[in-house]
């Protein structure tokens, strides 16, 4: 995961500052990020039956290959002078196609290895926070050093050897048997699974069963949309017009990242005693809007590092409580197929995010569309705050907890835990 999602943050700077700086307009950066996202969510949204009954070793590492060969062809052709518009999008879309059922397969192997590692799943998911922040931190910074030291095309060529050295980390490394198909992982039922759409039929039908699981989606789709506005587009147009150039970005990323690895293994830690509600909805309190407001305001680069460091540490707790809740209330035979729809449905808004900031930018500036952006984003998470379910997303730390305490019993947390 480290090395593939390195790799992928490098290329988050690179690509759009290729973009931006070879045809200068900010809606054909916002197009690229579509034509990537696309794929990316509707490939997604079908692979998780395939995931689970191919094993999610064998997609990760195939999948992976596939990325690795058509991010080597963008800087390729482009030095060949063959690489027209048109044909980057084609190479981007085919990266997002892969990138989907690849990502998920990595998700799917997390439950298990920690069941190899025998650490609670929730230190498992902040485990796997930490790799992504620190794939988030040095990332940024190499991706931002090498296009402000020799332009955006070496910077593409890391991410496609990443894509290549994670494709044979996961096909030769992993642990014998780790991986495994959906029928050779013990079911409630005892019985293996036959047929693509029963299976997919199965994971909808779970999912639309799952209020909690149905909001979150929802929430982490709008603020999905806004976040993919930002990095894709609104950022890069800030760092140029700021003059802070494609180094700005860099630092900006890995001082977010370096803050969020910070917060990611304070939730690794006591994930277990912490209360996820509070967690979850403080994280995005800091993680989002400040971001917009404070590159709308025109603030100097120190005062925007500073609260891009604030927004970083928050995010850190967001996905290990995400992550957790998600692999508890899912049996394990379903869980490639539900993971993939949640995640399809939570990433819905990110194709059209820098798509939608493009235009927006093109037709209002800069300034006014951040401010937006920044209202939306606080809306968002404090008003979904008041919906019910978010009361069964406790741990079992809590619920013990609760049981434990004065004038209640078992039955306050009948149906918080769905594990298989």
């Amino acid at each position: 995961m480290a090395v593939s999602l390195t790799g992928t943050r490098v290329s988050a700077v690179a690509l759009p500052w290729f973009v931006l700086v070879t045809t200068g307009s900010a809606t054909r950066t916002g197009l690229v990020a579509f034509f990537e996202m696309t794929p990316y969510v509707l490939v997604k949204a079908f692979t998780g039956p395939l995931v689970d009954r191919a094993g999610p070793r064998a997609v990760s590492w195939t999948t992976d290959l596939v990325s690795a060969c058509a991010a080597a062809a963008v800087p390729l052709l482009y030095a060949a002078d063959l690489l027209s518009y048109p044909l980057l999008l084609a190479l981007v879309a085919v990266i997002g196609a892969a990138r989907g059922p690849g990502d998920l397969a990595k998700e799917v192997m997390v439950p298990e290895a920690a069941e190899r590692g025998g650490i609670p799943l929730e230190r498992a998911t902040g485990l796997t926070g930490v790799t992504e922040r620190l794939a988030a931190t040095a990332g940024p910074a190499a991706g931002g050093a090498l296009v402000a030291l020799v332009g955006p095309l070496p910077g593409l060529m890391v991410n496609a050897g990443s894509f290549a050295l994670g494709s044979l980390i996961v096909r030769l490394l992993l642990p014998r048997g780790l991986g495994r198909t959906a029928e050779e992982v013990p079911s409630r039922a005892g019985a293996a699974e036959t047929g693509y759409w029963r299976r997919f039929g199965e994971g909808l039908a779970f999912l639309r069963g799952e209020p909690l699981m149905l909001t979150v989606v929802v929430m982490v789709g709008i603020t999905n949309l806004l976040d993919a506005g930002f990095s894709s587009v609104l950022l890069p147009v800030w760092a140029k017009e700021s003059g802070g150039g494609a180094g700005a970005i860099g630092l900006l990323g890995s001082v977010s990242g370096v803050a969020a690895v910070a917060g990611s293994l304070i939730a690794a830690l006591a994930a277990p005693r912490l209360p996820r509600r509070a967690v979850f909805f403080i994280g995005f309190l800091l993680a989002g809007a400040p971001r917009f407001l404070v590159l709308a305001s025109g603030a100097p680069l120190g005062a925007v590092l500073a609260v891009f460091a604030v927004s970083g540490f928050g995010s850190g707790f967001i996905n290990p409580v995400l992550g957790a809740v998600l692999l508890e209330r899912v049996p394990r035979r379903l869980l490639g197929r539900v993971n993939a729809l949640g995640d399809a449905l939570a990433w819905a808004g990110i194709p059209l995010g820098g798509l939608i900031a493009g235009a927006a930018v093109t037709s209002a500036g800069l300034v006014p569309v951040l401010l937006v952006g920044g209202a939306a984003y606080f809306l968002t998470t404090n008003l979904t705050a008041l919906r019910p379910e978010w009361r069964e997303m406790r741990g079992a730390g809590e619920r013990d907890a609760t049981q434990r305490s004065p004038g209640n019993d078992a039955r306050s947390t009948a149906g918080s835990d769905l594990t298989g």
